[in-house]
């Protein structure tokens, strides 16, 4: 009898944000934490991991999910997330499931 051993994925997503209509990096800092938290929802780790041109950010988000499918799903649903509660700001997803 074959042992099936359930195991965990981790999932690293990077998600960049265009701010054009942003002057500094107080304003950034205030859109990137009110994303922050809103993601809370999704038990999922967040860290600004921006650099000094305040029109431009970046969030690192970090999950564990039980299969693949399931951090798929996960990750649709942020990504769907982010689009109905920022439709103002333009972002790309770049994600990795290890």
């Amino acid at each position: 009898m074959a042992f099936v051993k359930n195991a965990m994925v981790i999932v690293s997503i990077i998600t960049d944000f265009n701010l054009p209509f942003v002057f500094s990096l107080k304003e950034r800092r205030k859109i990137l934490n009110s994303i922050k938290d809103k993601l809370k929802k999704f038990n999922v780790s967040v860290l600004d991991i921006s650099g000094e041109y305040p029109k431009e950010a970046s969030l690192a988000i970090a999950f564990l999910a039980h299969n693949e499918k399931q951090a798929e799903e996960i990750a649709r649903k942020i990504e769907d997330f982010l689009y109905r509660n920022f439709p103002e700001i333009e972002f790309f997803f770049e994600k990795e499931v290890i």
